[in-house]
């Protein structure tokens, strides 16, 4: 990305080079716009799940920078010789239910046609430049809170392989489907300057690219992390995504892993996330309230560790 395009703008206050959760770009001192765009190929049966799915997805990257959602276009790839319209509209009214609930108008698209279908957004919105949240925010000495548990990566394989349970499948479609609107909101209102979605490079791809740019260390107290129900046991039976091993592979050498973590518990911190919750950090001080203010709001969040100094890796032991 270092090649492709200029980046000496002073607009331009979040771009490719540290790999965050979006673009920002400054229009004025308390105003600046947020663009992304995500897109993905279906992780559930129900069409207009899907929908709501990719949808969410899209647009937690505004939410990762502490932004609000504005406007909306579709992006569709569709097999029209083996789908038919009418599943796309269900798909597409599942990414209008996301849009009504976050408060942004999807106002047209693109799409084309593609043998494996594919749906998500281009999303712009927008935040204050000085209440932006980024993933070279961490400050040493804070606590890590993640909002959503982990585990959506094995159970949606599970799926694929007809092995998930369908209880289990519907507590992942509950999460994936829950926005990451209230955990910016109380992010930002809780002082975080530090934040990112944990998506598909799961927990530890994320984590570590924030501690990178951040110049802390993170300590990741295992016990802590949520999963959601089934995902242990699918993991412990080889229902793991592909996703997870190259995870590991890209994050390996900046693990500190201690005694007693066994490879199980590394793999379902790298389990690969679609629509995973917000990751970001917050004064010691202010973590009780912020859990509180998170479970008011329906979301499973914990602490799961704290950042210190240091150059970019991740201390991983059990609680």
């Amino acid at each position: 990305m270092r090649r492709l395009s200029p980046t000496e703008s002073p607009d331009l206050l979040v771009g490719a080079l540290t790999g965050d959760d979006a673009a920002v770009w400054r229009l004025d001192d308390d105003r600046a716009l947020v663009v992304t765009a995500d897109f993905i190929t279906p992780v559930v049966d129900d069409a207009r799940d899907w929908g709501r799915v990719a949808a969410a997805n899209a647009v937690s990257d505004v939410y990762a920078m502490g932004g609000r959602p504005l406007l909306a276009l579709n992006l569709v790839c569709w097999n029209t010789d083996e789908l038919s319209t009418d599943l796309l509209g269900d798909v597409m009214q599942g990414g209008h239910d996301i849009a009504a609930e976050c408060g942004f108008v999807i106002a047209g698209g693109h799409t084309v046609d593609d043998p494996e279908p594919k749906y998500g957004m281009a999303v712009i919105g927008e935040v204050h430049p000085d209440r932006m949240l980024t993933n070279a925010g961490l400050v040493p000495g804070q606590s890590l809170i993640l909002t959503k548990p982990l585990g959506v990566g094995v159970i949606t394989t599970g799926l694929k392989q007809g092995v998930a349970d369908e209880a289990d499948v519907r507590s992942a479609v509950e999460s994936m489907t829950r926005t990451n609107a209230d955990a910016a909101a109380i992010a930002v209102d809780a002082g975080a300057s530090g934040a990112t979605d944990v998506t598909g490079f799961g927990l530890l791809g994320h984590g570590a690219r924030m501690a990178e740019e951040s110049a802390v260390d993170l300590r990741v107290e295992v016990d802590h992390v949520p999963l959601l129900r089934g995902a242990r046991q699918l993991a412990e039976a080889g229902v793991v995504p592909g996703g997870t091993g190259r995870n590991l592979a890209w994050v390996n050498d900046r693990l500190d892993v201690a005694a007693g973590v066994d490879d199980l518990d590394i793999t379902l911190l790298a389990d690969a996330q679609t629509s995973g919750g917000l990751l970001f950090g917050v004064e010691p001080g202010h973590s009780a309230q912020v859990l509180a203010d998170l479970q008011a709001t329906g979301h499973r969040a914990a602490v799961i560790g704290t950042t210190s100094e240091g150059e970019g890796r991740i201390h991983i032991e059990r609680g």
